[in-house]
């Protein structure tokens, strides 16, 4: 890296404010039919940037010490965390260098779906229902399509295939 480059150390101020900004914090339930309840949650901490930032991601990436930088979609890459051990640690970063924007919200309840898939919650149908309110409540997302099938048509559905 060249001297000219102003970001060559990120430091804990400027990756929350640039999170704030660019930041996502997502969880996703996704139909899956080899889980055992058919259903697979798979939370993710992503910040997108035009490929010319490219660079700018490798060194969110570098300060996190973990996650990929990939291509996202079009002209765009992401810096993108997953897997629970992980996420954990980027919990615990927020947890000690606050947002300061609504994300922060976001955050918190991204937080609580992290602890709960650690006890394991995400595998029992209650906790699974529990986890799709939290996330409907995020990122002002539209009802996840778990929570639009009814928990009766799911269980239909799956002894149909029986």
């Amino acid at each position: 890296m060249g001297a000219d480059n102003q970001q060559e150390t990120l430091d804990s101020s400027w990756v929350v404010g640039f999170t704030d900004a660019e930041g996502c914090f997502y969880v996703g339930i996704n139909k899956m039919p080899k889980m055992s309840l058919g259903w697979q949650v798979l939370p993710e901490f992503r910040i997108v940037q035009h490929e010319r930032d490219e660079e700018l991601l490798k060194q969110i990436r570098d300060f996190f010490g973990f996650g990929d930088v990939r291509k996202n979609h079009g002209n765009r890459k992401d810096f993108r965390v997953r897997g629970l051990d992980n996420l954990e640690q980027v919990v615990e970063f927020f947890e000690d260098h606050q947002l300061r924007t609504k994300k922060q919200h976001d955050f918190e309840m991204f937080s609580q779906v992290i602890d709960m898939m650690r006890h394991g919650k995400h595998l029992e149908r209650n906790g699974l229902d529990q986890i799709a309110e939290i996330v409907s409540g995020m990122n002002e997302q539209t009802t996840p399509t778990y929570l639009k099938d009814s928990s009766e048509t799911v269980r239909q559905a799956t002894s149909d295939r029986g």
